[in-house]
């Protein structure tokens, strides 16, 4: 029964969608391009966090509908500008320091639609940006699944509960890697302030015992009047 499930469900798992981690420096504003047909859905989702820098990774999902969810998990106080652009270049969506957001769209125009991320408004935060982007609906599992008047049977039945439940799968461990990230973020940035502070704290109390050292010694140590010989 596995066997007879497996290749639909990789048919399905091979329909495209992207997710993708990227690295946005202090001052800097990256695009992204994407061709679209008019009448469909989609949308973007967005998430940054702060960060000392790491490489990008791509995942390939199954898209439901035009679909970018982006995230920022590292960098500063986790914010980051995004903007959506039509073909004509007309913005139909704008938000500024915004730390996560969704956005869904209808296109009304076929052509290339674009959409930015910018970390202009920061001096010195790096950020990382994961964002999620789905075109189109999603095909079906089965052959004119859609269509079809008969009920499906056991074995398709069984096909479509896996197929969801991977689905979910994928969702969950994408929401627990992006926890994950942020978490390991704070953590080693706390790690550092603790570790400078500490280092701080022992070069004072280097200071410190140096000069309570030269105190006591000066108080110990008589001082001899300097002697002259009387002129006659």
């Amino acid at each position: 029964m596995l066997m007879l499930c497996l290749p639909a469900l990789l048919g399905a798992l091979g329909a495209g969608g992207t997710e993708l981690t990227l690295e946005l420096p202090d001052s800097a504003q990256r695009c992204f391009h994407q061709e679209l047909e008019s009448g469909i859905k989609f949308s973007l989702d967005y998430q940054g966090w702060a960060g000392s820098g790491g490489p990008c990774h791509v995942a390939w999902r199954v898209p439901s509908e035009t679909h970018v969810p982006a995230q920022v998990i590292s960098g500063g106080h986790y914010d980051v500008d995004c903007y959506v652009e039509d073909p004509n270049g007309k913005t139909i969506y704008q938000e500024t320091k915004k730390q996560y957001d969704s956005f869904s769209h209808h296109t009304d125009l076929k052509g290339v639609y674009t959409f930015c991320f910018s970390n202009e408004f920061s001096t010195f935060s790096h950020k990382i940006v994961y964002f999620d982007f789905q075109v189109g609906d999603e095909p079906p599992i089965l052959p004119d699944m859609n269509n079809r008047v008969t009920a499906l049977t056991q074995l398709e039945s069984a096909c479509v509960t896996i197929h969801e439940m991977l689905n979910a799968v994928i969702d969950s461990q994408t929401h627990y890697r992006l926890r994950e990230a942020q978490d390991r973020s704070r953590a080693e940035e706390l790690n550092g302030r603790v570790s400078y502070w500490s280092v701080g704290e022992t070069l004072i109390l280097f200071v410190v015992s140096i000069g309570q050292v030269m105190l006591l010694k000066s108080f110990f140590t008589e001082k001899r009047p300097s002697s002259g010989r009387a002129g006659t």
